[in-house]
């Protein structure tokens, strides 16, 4: 029996293993938590079932209301790009709905892509505006004849350049889809080093080919999707407000727990490593006298 339910737990703990990780980090293992739960829910052994359909119950509410961000995060890593989804939606979806399920990650995606090209669009014309106005005074006739030709010139070529950026054979996002993904080096070992791998990293790299979306991806990268459960949060306010503080405002209680988290983490007493070993550490013998 533990053997069963330790096969289980195993693959949350590979998934829980990252304690700063950014919002593509997840459906690649998030969805494989989905996999094994629905295929235990048809164990023949009856307590990993019921033990399956309790955690499936609220696994899916979790995945109900995250699985488009983190598909959509997903989406904007080069390692992984729409070949994650077409691959691992038709697993956990029946074929009739997993079709479907890909076709709205799809338009969803380029809706927001969308809007962030409006949003550019709107940039560059009132950058063009601000020129159309400036001038350059001069005391010289000849120049103040000179400089409005000049800006004129300027302002046409910019909406020359406009009309391209509106209307584009292939924007930002249909290049980098229909690009490869991203394969990441091998280390001595012959092992990928996915590790190592850093999203956010590889966006400002490639910041001026996608201008665009690179921008896009660095607001929808950095979403936290993780939360703290109430119980815990209620737990650690029980540390800090006790019968002789109780009076605390809530900015002080904030403060506290910010600067308990900080302190434990700058110390290295948060989540340490399974390859530190514990030290035997003998404490000084003192001897006290009796007068």
């Amino acid at each position: 029996m533990v053997n069963n339910v330790n096969q289980v737990l195993s693959v949350f703990n590979d998934v829980s293993g990252s304690e700063y990780p950014t919002a593509n980090l997840y459906l690649p293992e998030v969805w494989r938590m989905k996999e094994v739960l629905m295929i235990k829910c048809n164990d023949r052994n009856e307590y990993m079932r019921s033990m399956a359909i309790k955690m499936i119950d609220k696994f899916d509410k979790y995945w109900g209301d995250s699985n488009l961000l983190m598909s959509i995060a997903a989406v904007l890593d080069p390692r992984y790009k729409m070949k994650l989804i077409n691959f691992c939606f038709p697993i956990i979806y029946p074929l009739t709905e997993a079709g479907d399920r890909i076709k709205n990650v799809l338009a969803v995606l380029k809706e927001l892509f969308e809007s962030y090209v409006s949003a550019h669009m709107a940039c560059i014309l009132q950058e063009t505006a601000q020129v159309n106005v400036s001038s350059c005074p001069s005391s010289s006739a000849i120049v103040r004849d000179v400089v409005p030709k000049i800006f004129k010139g300027r302002s046409r070529f910019a909406d020359h350049i406009s009309s391209d950026i509106i209307r584009p054979i292939k924007t930002d996002f249909d290049i980098y889809l229909e690009e490869h993904v991203y394969i990441c080096g091998k280390n001595e070992n012959g092992v990928y080093m996915e590790t190592d791998f850093d999203a956010l990293a590889w966006w400002k790299c490639n910041a001026l080919k996608y201008r665009i979306l690179s921008r896009m991806a660095n607001d929808i990268l950095v979403v936290p999707i993780s939360t703290v459960a109430s119980e815990s949060s209620f737990s650690a306010s029980g540390r800090v407000i006790e019968p002789h503080r109780a009076s605390l405002s809530p900015e002080t209680v904030q403060m506290l727990l910010c600067d308990s988290d900080w302190v434990r983490a700058l110390h290295g007493m948060k989540r340490k490593s399974a390859s530190e070993k514990l030290v035997e550490v003998e404490l000084p013998t003192t001897t006290t006298t009796t007068t």
